[in-house]
């Protein structure tokens, strides 16, 4: 019986885990990083200049910056340099997002 309960307490924390999170943060560059956390309109326009030079698109959320899944870039590319929100699932320094939100 404590066999059981304890596999069942371990799958529900990594069910847990999987579970999409919501985060508030900033699409900034990976050249810059969470120099752009503020959005502003100079913060944008850098952000996009950087992504055009090939930099990578990441999210920056309470300081840190996390990089974005490849399958999920396409998706904050008309986000560069705002403040979003995004649903998605974190593992490691990497998020997978499955939607983003334009944030305040």
């Amino acid at each position: 019986m404590r066999r059981i309960l304890t596999v069942a307490a371990i799958g529900s924390l990594m069910a847990a885990g999987a579970m999409a999170e919501s985060l508030s943060g900033t699409i900034s560059d990976a050249k810059c990083g969470a120099k752009h956390a503020d959005a502003s309109e100079s913060d944008a326009k850098c952000v996009q200049s950087c992504i055009r030079r090939g930099s990578a698109p990441v999210f920056v959320s309470g300081g840190k910056v996390y990089n974005i899944s490849a399958d999920s870039k396409d998706k904050v590319m008309e986000k560069l340099g705002q403040k979003v929100t995004v649903n998605g699932k974190l593992d490691g320094d990497t998020i997978t997002i499955e939607s983003v939100a334009a944030g305040s």
